[in-house]
């Protein structure tokens, strides 16, 4: 499965592969390998190798990245980012970014990132409005520890 990231214009900006693992009505799961050096957030250490386990939505402004170390297995946190809501066909899943973006560390704690980023795209009130909406539902997802967010206290992928 192709795995397609794009702008809010929607022009390419990644793409790779991934394994389609799950699929229903309004979802769906690919693991895929994090595929460039080592790179150092500050707050996590990516790994080339790493396992991403992704959620991709097509009725939520979100999607949900679970990562796990390539060498041990450990649980190193959710990524989430704040997207239109997917398209996911049969051989691709488009995903439109947003900049936003909300770290959640495995014991559940949150950060959100590139506020600048996002505050400088100057989206439409109706959409900042769904953005803000679906950062009160991601919230909430993570509190209660619904899936995805069970994995937060979970140590390997079981995979």
């Amino acid at each position: 499965m192709q795995i397609i990231k794009r702008d809010l214009n929607q022009r390419e900006t990644l793409r790779y592969r991934g394994e389609l693992t799950y699929r229903d009505a309004t979802s769906a799961c690919v693991h895929a390998r994090f595929a460039f050096p080592t790179r150092d957030l500050g707050y996590l250490l990516l790994k080339e190798g790493d396992l991403f386990i992704e959620w991709f939505y097509t009725d939520r402004w979100y999607n949900v990245f679970l990562i796990y170390d390539v060498d041990d297995g450990h649980f190193k946190g959710a990524y989430c980012n704040f997207t239109l809501p997917a398209v996911i066909t049969e051989g691709a899943i488009y995903w439109d970014d947003l900049a936003l973006d909300l770290w959640v560390n495995p014991l559940g704690q949150t950060q959100l990132l590139d506020e600048d980023e996002y505050a400088a795209l100057g989206l439409d009130a109706a959409t900042a409005q769904a953005v803000q909406a679906a950062q009160q539902q991601l919230r909430s997802e993570i509190d209660r520890r619904r899936p995805p967010f069970d994995a937060l206290a979970a140590t390997s992928p079981g995979v």
